[in-house]
C-alpha cells in the first residue's frame, strides 16, 4: 500500500457512537509506532476543516444517515485511494439503521417535537443536517476497499489491519472482531 513515505490518513466518524474511535486511542503506545508510518492528516484528532486531497487511506466510522453524511462521503471517496469500513456501524448500518424500522417521519416527531424542549414542534434545519429517507451502510454510497467489524471493533484488530496495510499483508481479523456490545 506504501508508496510515499509515510501513509496520509483520514478518520471520521458519521452517524455512530464514536466507540471505534475510542478504539483506535486504545492501542495506547502501539499508536507511537503507527506514527512512524502514518500522516493523520483529517480526523476529529486534529483541527483540519476540509477534507484534503491525495489520501491514502481514510477510515470511516458510522452509517450513513443525513445528506451531510452522503456529501461527506463522497468526498472522502473522491479523495481518497482505500476506504476502510471500521465497525458494524459502518459495515452493516448496524444501531442506527433502527431508525428505518420507524421511518423518518416517526423518527422527526419524536426526537424533535415530542421530546425537544426548545424549537418543540419545529425541524431545526439551520442547525441538524436533512435526514435520509433510510440509513445505509458505507457501501452502499460507495466504493470500500477493507472491511474490519466489531462494535466496537478492538484495538488490536484496528492495529494489527493498520500494520498489515502498512507492511502490504492482507491480515484475517476474524481472531480479534466481535460482533455487537
Amino acid at each position: 500500500m506504501i508508496d510515499t513515505e509515510k501513509i496520509r490518513v483520514g478518520t471520521i466518524w458519521l452517524d455512530g457512537c464514536s466507540g471505534c474511535h475510542m478504539s483506535f486511542l486504545d492501542m495506547d503506545e502501539k499508536i507511537i509506532e503507527l506514527a512512524e508510518y502514518m500522516d493523520v492528516v483529517y480526523s476529529p484528532y486534529v483541527d483540519a476543516k476540509e477534507v484534503p486531497e491525495n489520501i491514502d487511506l481514510f477510515i470511516v466510522e458510522g452509517a450513513i444517515s443525513t445528506d451531510h453524511d452522503l456529501k461527506i462521503i463522497n468526498t472522502i471517496r473522491k479523495n481518497s485511494k482505500k476506504i476502510l469500513a471500521l465497525g458494524d456501524c459502518a459495515i452493516t448500518g448496524n444501531v442506527s439503521t433502527l431508525k428505518n424500522l420507524a421511518g423518518t417521519d416517526a423518527a422527526l416527531e419524536k426526537g424533535y417535537f415530542d421530546l425537544a424542549d426548545l424549537n418543540k414542534g419545529k425541524y431545526p434545519d439551520k442547525i441538524v443536517p436533512k435526514l435520509l429517507e433510510k440509513v445505509i451502510p458505507l457501501n452502499e454510497a460507495v466504493d470500500v476497499d477493507y472491511f474490519v467489524p466489531g462494535c466496537p471493533t478492538p484495538a488490536n484488530a484496528i492495529y494489527e489491519v493498520l500494520k498489515g496495510l502498512i507492511n502490504g499483508i492482507e491480515v484475517d481479523v476474524s481472531k480479534y472482531t466481535r460482533f455487537g456490545i
